[in-house]
């Protein structure tokens, strides 16, 4: 039996503009980790981020029910980590005048596992723009993050900040990793989820100049977004300052420590209780 259990997704329309391809993924001991990937239907639509790879996803299809996946024109790549790159290649199949939007070493990462046409490649770094038509997407380094090619954007239309993994918290069941609004969960549930994903994506932050690291939340305090899309937490709506507050807390949160190989036998043997194999 694997260790990780997976349902499939969602679609929510939050916006005329926005929608949100929801996911989730069963991490044992963890919790539901939310999984998602966003439409911004602008002049010119952008995908962000394209989902798991797992072989009972269709991401492309997915994809279809929002838009016609030919018309999509801009793929922002948040950065090249699996669980963010599970349909890319196949969406640049069907989307043929779609290029994906990333970094310079977030080519090079994403190129390891099959190669980008660089001609399909347009690199944004943080601080630089996007123009798509009829709004301005402005890249920036969200204040947690765990690839070097991350890069979240704010879009001066919407008003709308999407922070990659961000903000993200593993939570109790499927239905809530998916639902359409994280203020369906309790605040001090959410809070304890946010400081676990903290020191489980973001270990680093334990380690940081305390003072450097809360200046990274300038940007956000600065735009003030009255809406958080993160890959990892269903959609926040109003509550940016709470969820600051709760990530000024991580660098004295207690650090993350994994299972080990005692605890891996015996959730083995829970999934098989007379300790037999599959």
């Amino acid at each position: 039996m694997p260790l990780q259990k997976v349902r499939p997704g969602t679609v929510h329309r939050l916006r005329p503009d926005i929608s949100v391809l929801a996911d989730s993924l069963e991490v044992p001991g963890i919790g539901h980790i939310p999984v998602n990937a966003f439409v911004l239907l602008g002049a010119e639509p952008v995908v962000v981020d394209t989902g798991l790879g797992l072989p009972d996803r269709n991401f492309v299809e997915a994809l279809a029910s929002v838009l016609d996946p030919a018309d999509v024109r801009w793929i922002w790549l948040t950065h090249p980590d699996r669980d963010h790159t599970g349909g890319i290649f196949d969406l640049l199949a069907a989307a043929p005048k779609a290029r994906v939007v990333t970094t310079f070493i977030g080519a090079g990462i994403l190129s390891c596992e099959h190669p980008l046409p660089l001609d399909r490649a347009h690199l944004v770094n943080p601080g630089e723009t996007l123009d798509i038509g009829d709004r301005t997407l402005t890249g920036f380094r969200p204040p947690l993050f765990d690839n070097p090619a991350t890069v979240g954007f704010f879009d001066d239309h919407s008003g709308v900040c999407f922070s990659s993994d961000c903000f993200g918290a593993p939570l109790p069941t499927a239905d809530l990793a998916q639902a359409d609004d994280v203020r369906d969960v309790a605040v001090e549930d959410l809070r304890t989820a946010q400081l676990l994903w903290a020191t489980v994506d973001s270990p680093w932050v334990q380690t940081v100049d305390v003072e450097k690291y809360l200046r990274t939340f300038d940007s956000l305090k600065d735009r003030k977004p009255d809406l958080v899309l993160s890959t990892h937490l269903p959609p926040a709506a109003g509550i940016t300052g709470a969820m600051l507050d709760t990530l000024a807390t991580a660098p004295s949160a207690p650090p993350f420590v994994g299972p080990d190989q005692a605890a891996l036998e015996q959730m083995l043997a829970s999934f098989h209780p007379d300790g037999g194999g599959p």
